[in-house]
């Protein structure tokens, strides 16, 4: 138990630090590779929608349907799933839209000497991004968390996907406040600080969650969890994906990721 709970955190950790990488990649490259970016985000989305879809969704159903009987655990299964879509939509909301973290940025956006004029509006831009995304990922932590501790292979995939979506999150916050301030340090510090909100959703789910964890409780978590994935897939990750998207390859990308995801699901039957 005590093996699995620090994998949870481990890779809710990881999952969450992967917007500083976004930072890392506006400061140190040139140019940014929008083929492997398409294929990457429709990776992502294709390995969230598969598991949502086929293990979680399935998981949280198998539990509910035998803590409750057949027809009230259906039901529950179903509300939790749409619980968990209302949710993350419901965040989304009330995200102010120049701050959404969706609207991305590329490294090219960067590297324009000519912006970089300290406008305080940009840099209040930018932290309201970083608040946003902290907000946005604090159920994605719960999600990873979760998924972890109850099977650690499914908990490591869904660790990695949410990872590639907060690459281009991370750009979306430097990019701002490297424009208002012309400090690389300050705007990679604001990006990686934004996603500890997934390891801190993680420790949330630990303290309030946990104590309460039977097979009721785990069966709506579960069907929530594949609610917000599904959500996030649909709303951020596959028009990310097509934005960038050439010759199909988001799409591509989409398909891979869930044929990836069905021959890990296999192995480990």
């Amino acid at each position: 138990m005590t093996e699995n709970l620090l994998l949870a955190f481990g890779l809710t950790l990881f999952a969450g630090l992967a917007t500083g990488i976004g930072s890392l990649l506006a400061f140190f490259t040139s140019h940014t590779n929008t083929k492997f970016l398409s294929v990457t985000l429709g990776f992502s989305a294709g390995v969230m929608i598969y598991v949502s879809m086929v293990e979680i969704f399935v998981k949280a159903k198998v539990a509910l349907v035998d803590a409750m009987g057949v027809v009230p655990g259906n039901w529950l299964t179903v509300g939790g799933f749409f619980g968990g879509m209302i949710l993350i939509a419901a965040i989304d909301k009330f995200i102010p839209k120049q701050s959404n973290p969706h609207e991305l940025k590329t490294v090219e956006d960067m590297n324009q000497p000519s912006m970089v004029n300290g406008k305080p509006d940009l840099l209040k831009m930018g932290t309201f991004t970083a608040l946003a995304i902290g907000i946005h990922n604090f159920p994605e932590g719960i999600a990873t968390f979760t998924s972890a501790l109850q099977d650690p292979a499914l908990g490591i995939a869904i660790a990695v996907a949410i990872a590639i979506h907060n690459i281009p999150e991370g750009i979306a916050v430097s990019v701002p406040v490297y424009f208002a301030t012309g400090d690389k340090k300050k705007a990679f510090k604001l990006s990686f600080l934004s996603g500890l909100s997934e390891p801190i959703g993680a420790l949330a789910a630990y303290l309030f969650l946990m104590p309460f964890l039977n097979d009721i409780m785990f069966g709506i978590i579960f069907a929530a969890v594949a609610g917000i994935m599904v959500f996030i897939s649909l709303d951020e990750l596959l028009p990310a994906a097509k934005r960038y998207d050439e010759t199909h390859l988001s799409i591509y990308g989409l398909i891979a990721g869930m044929a990836v995801m069905a021959v890990s699901l296999l192995l480990f039957i």
